[in-house]
């Protein structure tokens, strides 16, 4: 957890758990509350991630079409509208 992540404001939360994974947390970690923080954290971190890397992959398919059609046109082009 980074500095200002530890600075930032708290509020208390509510929260459903299994009774036998917060025991077993327990006896890895005196702060539930940190440990299920920086879990959090990383868990966000690695959804953006993962979001940028598919609005990337999107970005690139679009301008691969885009390329496409600017070399080629539209197949579209080459039927009379209706």
């Amino acid at each position: 957890m980074n500095t200002a992540t530890a600075m930032a404001r708290k509020r208390p939360v509510n929260l459903t758990l299994s009774e036998a994974v917060v025991a077993q947390a327990k006896q890895f970690t005196n702060n539930l509350s940190a440990t299920t923080e920086s879990l959090l954290a990383d868990y966000v971190a690695a959804q953006q991630k993962t979001h940028a890397m598919r609005r990337q992959a999107a970005d690139a398919c679009a301008q691969d079409w885009n390329t496409v059609h600017a070399t080629l046109g539209s197949f579209a082009d080459e039927h009379a509208a209706l």
